[in-house]
């Protein structure tokens, strides 16, 4: 954890590249879930893996900023198997060179209620869920919706508290069994 990785620049419209970060993010609540706890080896409970942020920019610019070449002189670029351009790149904990300060790159994760029209269109697959196919997670009501962004030294994370899950329990006679 801690640690930014940038997977891969990849050709988008306009002469742009679209850069993918990934990083393993650790929420800083310090409290354990139960929840999670009990089924660790129940999948559908697990933290969730790496999360992913997207940045589109010039090549030039970013290629002075990083120190690399992402310019389509690089001999690297590669066809993905759905046929787009695709330049690996595997760089554990990016910087990027502004004046003479080495600045680190770190995944953002803010957490909001209103939704991007994509996110709206696509509700159930973008809206944050109790587990794999859970129930929607609410903050007042509302769902929630998480965004990525790439922030400059230290991401400042905005993570929305969830209302109670809805319980429904049959009905008991008081016995354990």
């Amino acid at each position: 954890m801690n640690q930014t990785l940038m997977v891969s620049a990849r050709k988008v419209a306009g002469s742009k590249i679209q850069l993918e970060f990934a990083e393993v993010i650790e929420k800083s609540s310090g409290s354990v879930n139960p929840l999670a706890l009990f089924n660790k080896s129940d999948s559908r409970f697990s933290s969730g893996g790496a999360r992913r942020a997207w940045m589109t920019v010039e090549p030039s610019d970013a290629s002075a900023l990083l120190g690399l070449d992402l310019t389509d002189s690089n001999p690297g670029w590669t066809k993905d198997v759905l046929g787009r351009e695709v330049l690996p790149l595997n760089v554990l904990n990016p910087q990027v060179l502004i004046g003479d300060e080495l600045i680190d790159l770190k995944v953002e994760v803010v957490e909001t209620t209103e939704p991007t029209d994509w996110q709206e269109a696509n509700k159930d697959t973008a809206a944050k869920r109790r587990g794999k196919d859970g129930d929607f997670c609410y903050h007042n009501g509302k769902e929630i919706y998480a965004n990525t962004r790439i922030a400059f030294n230290k991401a400042n994370h905005v993570f929305l508290a969830m209302d109670d899950a809805k319980v429904t329990a049959p009905a008991s006679d008081g016995i354990y069994n």
